[in-house]
């Protein structure tokens, strides 16, 4: 191997290891802002993420199922949605490109929302 083959990280390939600094993935921080967001008691019955990239940008989307309940879920859930896509979100690395509410129902105990949110690499 020669040193120009070291320098442009055919070394990293070969012995497959990660070429740069591996950034937190950003799910775990959005589903505490989500969660503070909501208020208590809530709790995040499911939450995947899969890759997603454009010519230009990498990222993830997110599917998140947020259920809110307690005597005052009704008005929690209206003031989590008010704002939402103009909300700030702290993820070390990403940003949130989009974030929306794309179902929901509610019944005498609670309601449930259920969010999809586009978090890109921030380079």
């Amino acid at each position: 191997m020669t040193s120009l083959d070291h320098e442009f990280g055919v070394a990293n390939l070969i012995r497959n290891k990660g070429i740069g600094r591996k950034r937190a993935h950003p799910l775990p921080p959005l589903l505490a802002q989500l969660l503070a967001r909501a208020g208590e008691p809530a709790i995040v019955e499911r939450a995947v993420s899969r890759p997603w990239a454009s010519a230009l940008f990498e990222g993830q989307r997110h599917m998140v199922r947020l259920r809110l309940s307690g005597e005052d879920f009704p008005e929690r859930g209206s003031a989590f949605m008010a704002g939402l896509a103009d909300a700030e979100w702290v993820l070390p690395g990403h940003f949130v490109a989009d974030i929306s509410v794309d179902d929901g129902d509610a019944d005498m105990e609670s309601v449930w929302l259920e969010l999809s949110a586009l978090t890109i690499e921030d380079w």
